[in-house]
């Protein structure tokens, strides 16, 4: 079966959107729907430098996974204390509500971090780590991948993802099973679905 044709990204391509409170930047891979703003958004994909100590906003009604990309890492603490979590370890997804703000403590110095944020209710995701190689079904989802250390080879599609480059998979693309093969020993590839429920 032919594969679709991703949208390809690199991060050093996408400009950076600076935090009010000046403690860091996010950089926005993709949202949905086109254009959504921070409170009509059912999906949400997107990188972060965190510069400093500081608090991340509340999302009532927001799912959101986060996972280490680069740097010793952050402690998270919830304003309620619902949960307190070092995100340390490089690819490592963690999820939590994000019905509650949160205090962030750097672990020793900046770090990077990929966020994944859903609406309860209208969408879903799963954020799984990939060393060896893999495949996915495309069908009736959208699929992001993320490279993020050493080289990933797409199989029949010529594609090659380079650490900080993806590739974007639409819902609405024909259905396929794209599958890729790491180049070297280090390698990571981070494979974010997304299945938005029945309407959305």
């Amino acid at each position: 079966m032919s594969q679709s044709l991703p949208r390809h990204f690199a991060l050093a391509d996408i400009a950076p959107t600076r935090w009010k409170n000046g403690g860091g930047n996010t950089r926005e891979i993709a949202v949905w729907p086109p254009a959504a703003g921070m409170d009509d958004f059912i999906w949400r994909l997107s990188v972060a430098d965190i510069e400093r100590d500081g608090p991340f906003s509340a999302f009532p009604g927001i799912d959101r996974q986060i996972v280490l990309l680069d740097g010793a890492g952050v402690t998270l603490r919830a304003d309620d204390a619902s949960f307190s979590h070092r995100l340390e370890r490089i690819g490592e997804p963690f999820a939590f509500s994000g019905d509650t703000g949160l205090q962030s403590t750097l672990l020793g110095g900046a770090t990077r971090d990929f966020n994944v944020m859903t609406r309860r209710g209208h969408c879903r995701a799963r954020v799984e780590a990939y060393r060896q190689g893999f495949s996915f079904d495309t069908g009736g989802r959208t699929v992001c991948l993320l490279a993020v250390s050493g080289a990933w080879r797409a199989h029949d599609a010529g594609l090659v993802l380079q650490a900080g480059e993806g590739a974007l998979y639409g819902a609405a693309d024909a259905a396929s099973t794209p599958s890729f093969e790491p180049v070297g020993d280090t390698a990571l590839c981070l494979c974010v679905t997304l299945e938005t429920e029945p309407g959305q």
